[in-house]
Parts: structure tokens; sequence; C-alpha cells
């Protein structure tokens, strides 16, 4: 959403968007006080940057690796210009964890002390980071940087922790997107929105099916039977649940199905589901 919105404005990354946007709104003030007619704005007001914090890796990459690999890298690799950044933390640094594809991506490592070389190839590419101390110690590795720097991290308690949290919730309301809390409202839970009576439950195939849908880029009954090897009525009924989780559009009489979603979207749809079971 945001790259298309820089496409529309003519600029390239978050930066720039925001210095036009600051600047169309002082140019607009300023016709206003001045009594004249303000001119239209197109960028509206400036976007703030998005901070995704993923804790624990490992247990990620145990569960569903594929998926979250592909969403680490799609996001590595476009985010960065839209103002979205990724903070990883992982305490098993191994090569089914941290993969090939996962650092290729995120150029920017921190190490801290590990038990063995081994381990620290596979955060820095150098070993290094067995031979720290502890207690805040540790080595960066950037790109601009010849071979990895040690450095001394700070040492935050949990009570400085609370302050910070505390002082940020007093700061104001948070704000939802409108988008991502209708997609929960619609893909959770066991029932249909509120009106039609409920809905049956999910077919094992469900997600399944969705991947093949979003894949093809095919929202075709006739391509699920095919893929799937199920018969045309419950073929049917998946399709009619996809519709309903907003994978794919209305029926539109003979023809596919509009495909709403791409993989990204879908992976954080099945998220969504497995976080509600959980």
């Amino acid at each position: 959403r945001r790259l298309k919105m820089f496409s529309k404005c003519g600029v390239r990354n978050i930066i720039s968007f925001n210095e036009k946007a600051r600047a169309a709104a002082g140019a607009a003030a300023a016709a206003e006080a001045s009594g004249g007619e303000a001119p239209e704005n197109p960028y509206g007001e400036p976007i703030p940057y998005i901070v995704i914090v993923i804790d624990e890796l490992a247990d990620l990459m145990m569960n569903v690796g594929k998926e979250v690999e592909f969403s680490i890298s799609r996001i590595a690799q476009l985010a960065r210009a839209a103002g979205i950044h990724l903070i990883i933390a992982t305490q098993r640094p191994s090569t089914n964890v941290v993969t090939g594809l996962i650092k290729a991506n995120i150029t920017c490592r921190i190490g801290l002390t590990v038990a063995s070389g081994i381990d620290s190839r596979v955060i820095l590419d150098s070993t290094g980071a067995e031979n720290l101390i502890g207690r805040g110690d540790l080595l960066i590795s950037k790109p601009e940087y010849p071979k990895p720097v040690r450095v001394q991290g700070p040492w935050i308690p949990d009570e400085e922790i609370a302050a910070v949290v505390a002082h940020l919730k007093g700061q104001g309301e948070p704000e939802y997107h409108s988008e991502i809390l209708k997609t929960n409202v619609v893909t959770l839970g066991d029932s249909s929105p509120a009106g039609d009576g409920g809905s049956e439950a999910d077919d094992p195939l469900l997600w399944e099916a969705a991947d093949v849908v979003v894949s093809s880029d095919l929202g075709s009954t006739s391509n699920l039977q095919r893929r799937l090897k199920v018969g045309y009525a419950r073929a049917g009924r998946i399709m009619d649940q996809l519709e309903e989780k907003g994978i794919v559009g209305p029926a539109n009489g003979s023809r596919p199905r509009e495909v709403l979603v791409d993989q990204m979207e879908l992976e954080t749809l099945k998220a969504f589901e497995a976080n509600d079971e959980d």
C-alpha cells in the first residue's frame, strides 16, 4: 500500500514522502493564514515508521519455516523504503533458523556471546562472538564495515522498560489500521459475520486450496477439483469458504472468481487463524 502511494506521488521512499507532505501542509496553512485558497495536498499526513519485532525466530522456523523465511525476505527486500523495519532475535543461531536467504536480505547483524565459532559464523559470517565476555559485549556487522566491530551494549533493567512503556502508553490511544481490523473480523472465529446464521467448520483442505488459488491466481472451482482431487460439490464449498475469508471474490457466473490477496497477504491470514486457534 505504501509503495503504491509513493509511486502515485512520484517519490521513492518514506523520507521524501514525509518531506513533501510536511511542505504541502505548510503551504496550505500559509495560504489559509493569508486568506487565500489552500492548494490541493496530494500527500495527506506524514506516515509513521513501523518496526516489526520477532522475539524468537527459532520457534517460528520450527512451525512454519518456509512461510516465515519468505515473509522475512519479502519485507527486508521491499519495506525499508516504505519505512518498515525488522528486528529479529534468536538464542539458537543454527543454519536452519538463520538461513542463507534471511542473511542475504538482513545485512545489519549483531552477535552476542555464543557457544562456538560455528554459531558466530552463522550470525556474522566470521568467528569472534564466541570470545565475547557477556554483559552487553557484542559484535556488529554492517555492509560498510570490512569486519565486525566490537561495541558495548547498554543494560536496561525491567523497571526502566516498564517506565518507557508507561510513558508511551500515556502519549495517546493506539491507532489500528482499518484494513487489518477488517481482515481479522472476517478470518477469525468459528462463525460468519453477524446476520447469516453461522457457517460450517473449515474444510481440512481449505488452506491448501488457498495456496493453489493464490499461486495460480485462478479462483476456479474446476482448478481446485483437479489440483486437490476432490468432487465438484466439495470444491464448491471450499471456494465459498475462501470467499468468507476474503481470499476470493463472489461468484461471477461461469468465469473464475477474482483472487483478492497475494502470497504475502495469504500468509498473514494464516497467521491470524493460527493465533486465534491458540
